[in-house]
């Protein structure tokens, strides 16, 4: 099969090729693919106490069972794009596939949480392989006029990915056993072994030298220690040693990294694109837009479960309409009309600052039913899918077509960065400000549920409540300013680098 693009490097932009008759069916596989890996990233939440039953698992377990799977994945994805480079991305997504479907296949049949981590750390592995190669692909097949729109097909399947984890988990939990949620995965691997082994092309840059074995080693060390530190945040607290330890040596080996990139001749990573301000701009918005997405959607779960009282699937089918908005913009076309219209400055500032107001209509409009909660969600939605496939297209805009792959790693790598520190910041946002407004009977309560068996009146339980309410509120409209400042941020440096 003919190669897409095979550039030297430095060789320049490669020739304009005819568009393939296949394209749209091969984003198609591609975006089933992509939606496997981003459920497994919230399915298994809903799990967790039929874990906590089957195999006698300890909170210290699940913990490492969904965290293993994140650990590994940030890990690699800078590593995985420079790979699907040089290798071949089409190669390198068919490995991705295989390992994912193998770990699924393993997970579902674990008998112990031991071999439940191991498996989801191989998932790990394939799911860094699929989310750098997905991306890339899609840049390879659309020509520059046809790839926004592909690119926010591809990002509305990442949010429906990140929003159907909990029903779709709730509702195969109300029919069969844990094991069922990684057997979905099964067939999906099959259809996508089989699609992209016939529809695919091959693509790489053979001119990227020898592999930079030290540099994929230096990556995947610092950017695992460093995400291990963000999860063991809200846990361990700022100024722990399992904080802080893990922190200074991500930091540290990642610093060794950028040193190495700029020393050896064949870097894994061009550290040439952070002189580029589109690039830098685009990559302060991939961060700061999963930030608050991922740590106020965290927030919404309890507050819908612990506050209203809704049951896991009740609050995946109310939050439903966030990702359904997305998907319906941006496979309708509306999403890409508007970005082409408005450019990527004023699509992602417009995006972000309906995202932002969302997240405040969210937190602040509590008390009247579901309609503002719904109101929000349609906010959320509308900006995210102005404003997401704007974002992703700038970042891979800014690197040259043969170094897609590594695009999409630095892309995926500040995905998981952003997504991370939301969940932790915001959660430590929101623990702060709980126990500070804490009744006396309930002093030192690390958790709502335990807050509450604390309390023996009913004014002391409505006091509880009422902490707990104000501090997701907190934390909400801290997320809506970290992600309006980001928007400005990353509009005026996008703004400046096209004027300039």
């Amino acid at each position: 099969m003919t190669a897409v693009s095979e550039t030297a490097a430095g060789a320049g932009a490669p020739p304009r090729l005819p568009r393939l008759p296949t394209r749209w069916l091969i984003l198609a596989v591609i975006c089933l693919a992509q939606l496997a890996v981003l459920l497994d990233n919230t399915i298994l939440n809903v799990a967790i106490p039929s874990l906590t039953r089957d195999l006698g698992a300890t909170n210290a377990d699940i913990q490492w069972v969904i965290n293993a799977y994140s650990l590994v994945q940030a890990g690699l994805l800078l590593a995985s794009g420079s790979a699907a480079d040089r290798y071949g991305r089409r190669k390198l997504l068919l490995a991705g596939l295989a390992l994912f479907g193998l770990g699924s296949l393993a997970a579902a049949l674990s008998q112990s949480t031991a071999q439940l981590t191991a498996a989801r750390g191989g998932m790990g592995v394939g799911g860094a392989l699929l989310l750098t190669t997905t991306l890339a692909v899609v840049m390879q097949v659309f020509d520059a006029e046809e790839r926004p729109r592909a690119i926010g097909i591809w990002s509305a399947v990442s949010a429906l990915g990140f929003a159907a984890g909990p029903p779709i988990g709730g509702i195969m939990l109300a029919h069969f056993w844990w094991g069922s949620i990684f057997l979905l995965n099964i067939p999906v691997v099959v259809i996508g072994l089989i699609a992209v082994r016939i529809l695919v092309p091959e693509s790489k840059n053979p001119g990227g030298g020898p592999p930079d074995l030290l540099g994929a080693l230096l990556s995947a060390a610092g950017m695992t220690a460093l995400v291990y530190a963000i999860i063991q945040m809200p846990e361990s607290g700022w100024s722990s040693t399992e904080v802080l330890l893990p922190a200074a040596a991500g930091a540290a080996i990642l610093a060794a990294f950028a040193l190495w990139e700029q020393h050896t001749r064949h870097p894994m990573l061009d550290l040439h694109f952070f002189r580029d301000r589109r690039f830098v701009g685009a990559v302060s918005g991939v961060v700061l837009i999963t930030f608050g997405s991922a740590g106020v959607l965290f927030l919404l779960t309890q507050q819908l479960q612990f506050v209203r009282g809704y049951t896991p699937l009740e609050t995946g089918l109310r939050m439903a309409p966030f990702a359904l908005t997305i998907v319906a913009l941006n496979f309708s076309g509306v999403a890409f009309r508007m970005g082409a219209r408005l450019g990527r400055p004023a699509s992602i500032a417009a995006g972000m600052t309906l995202l932002a107001g969302g997240f405040t209509v969210v937190a602040c409009l509590t008390d009247g039913g579901y309609g503002p909660l719904l109101l929000g969600l349609l906010l959320m939605g509308t900006g995210c899918a102005l404003a997401n496939p704007a974002i992703v297209e700038a970042v891979m805009s800014a690197i040259p077509e043969d170094k897609a792959g590594a695009g999409a790693g630095i892309d995926g790598t500040m995905t998981e960065v952003g997504t991370s520190l939301g969940v932790a910041v915001l959660g430590a946002v929101m623990n702060s400000r709980f126990t500070t407004l804490l009744p006396a009977t309930a002093t030192g309560a690390a958790s709502l549920p335990a807050a509450q068996s604390a309390t023996h009146t009913p004014a002391d339980r409505a006091a509880v409540l009422d902490a707990f309410t104000s501090a997701i509120q907190t934390s909400q409209l801290a997320g809506a300013t970290a992600v309006l400042t980001g928007g400005c941020i990353t509009a005026l440096l996008l703004w400046r680098a096209e004027r300039g």
